[in-house]
């Protein structure tokens, strides 16, 4: 098979889809890959590097899209890559189509195989594809929070660990999966008064236990939510659910009710955010606005800014989906792995995820019923 890996050409997305090592790992099994010119060099790879793995490096995104088979990418397409889609090509890489219906039209109008890594889901329900930037964005969730939470920033003027005689700051954590559990971690390591809301009365034991009492946890019911976010220094937002719109937990008026210089960070703004007025997408270069007295925090694509972290973490667990479906090819792959074949958001021309479809409002069909006979 073809791999093709283009440059991101998402606002400061330094990411790159696959290391040199990722690339020597395909050419082994007998693939090509293909580069585009200075793709890994926002994350610290040359050019050399791929070409010493026997990678081809190509001038152009255009050559490397029309070229490929199989295109790896970090980010979701943007309008600029539309017009290169094509039927018979497979697409693998983040693409949170619920919150993205012109993208979802382009990819079922051309007959694109997306494969999303944030839907791949193994049987205990663990996504083992966003679990890696899920863990680089809890972490950095608190760090970019305290950052603004700095007086020059626009925040209050607090230290989150706060100092001998002065308290620390107040961190509510929304959702305590991978994102939150990980925010908890840097949070309290911080020194932080840490409290995370959680649906799941089993989840919020298992926070309990592991870290051993010093978080409070609090079952998620809107009484709940109100009475923490208006104690917040710090909100963020870690809620999930796969391949769906996030659920909005946080109100206008619960915002309205914050302490002037609080800052919400809201990491789910990739799937359509948990905080009502989390109403736009923004970037590392204008990463935050105002709103009510708080600062907010919207950038869709928060690992981008420790790109050599992030990019390692992501080849790591991409690298065995994506030999498998070069070795074996789309169709055998998907029948023989079905953790991968719940990636699969659309097929030929059809949406193939049931919450994309209820998002994006175009019709399900379910992915047995289109695919071959085995």
């Amino acid at each position: 098979m073809i791999i093709g890996i283009p440059k991101e050409i998402k606002n400061n997305e330094n990411r790159v889809a696959l290391t040199p090592g990722g690339a020597a790992v395909l050419r082994e099994a007998g693939h090509s890959v293909i580069v585009e010119a200075g793709a890994g060099a926002g994350s610290g790879f040359s050019d050399d590097e791929y070409a010493k793995e026997d990678a081809q490096l190509l001038p152009s995104a255009a050559e490397v899209w029309g070229k490929a088979e199989m295109i790896m990418k970090v980010k979701e397409p943007l309008p600029a890559e539309f017009g290169y889609f094509r039927e018979g090509l497979t697409l693998f890489t983040y693409l949170h189509l619920a919150a993205e219906p012109k993208l979802t039209e382009a990819l079922v109008q051309h007959k694109v195989t997306a494969i999303a890594y944030e839907t791949i889901q193994l049987p205990s329900g663990g996504l083992p594809l966003l679990t890696p930037m899920s863990e680089v964005a809890g972490r950095m969730s608190v760090q970019v929070g305290a950052q603004f939470l700095e007086k020059n920033y626009g925040g209050r003027g607090i230290l989150l660990g706060g100092v001998p005689g002065v308290p620390p700051a107040d961190v509510i954590i929304l959702g305590g999966g991978i994102v939150g559990t990980n925010a908890a971690k840097m949070a309290l390591g911080l020194g932080a008064n840490v409290v995370v809301i959680e649906r799941s009365a089993e989840r919020l034991r298992y926070l309990d236990d592991v870290f051993h009492g010093r978080i409070r946890t609090l079952m998620s019911n809107p009484y709940n939510i109100a009475n923490a976010v208006q104690k917040a220094d710090l909100l963020i937002g870690a809620v999930l659910i796969p391949g769906a719109k996030a659920p909005k937990l946080v109100s206008e008026e619960m915002v309205r009710q914050m302490k002037p210089g609080a800052v919400i960070v809201d990491v789910a703004v990739d799937q359509g955010g948990s905080i009502t007025t989390v109403d736009r997408v923004t970037t590392h270069s204008a990463p935050t606005y105002e709103k009510y007295g708080v600062l907010h925090y919207a950038v869709a694509n928060m690992p981008g800014a420790v790109p050599r972290t992030s990019t390692l973490a992501l080849t790591n667990v991409t690298i065995g989906y994506a030999l498998e479906l070069a070795d074996k090819g789309v169709i055998r792959a998907l029948y023989g792995n079905p953790p991968l074949k719940l990636g699969v958001n659309t097929y030929q021309g059809h949406v193939t995820y049931p919450a994309v479809a209820e998002a994006v409002g175009l019709p399900y069909t379910g992915l047995d019923s289109l695919l071959p006979i085995s």
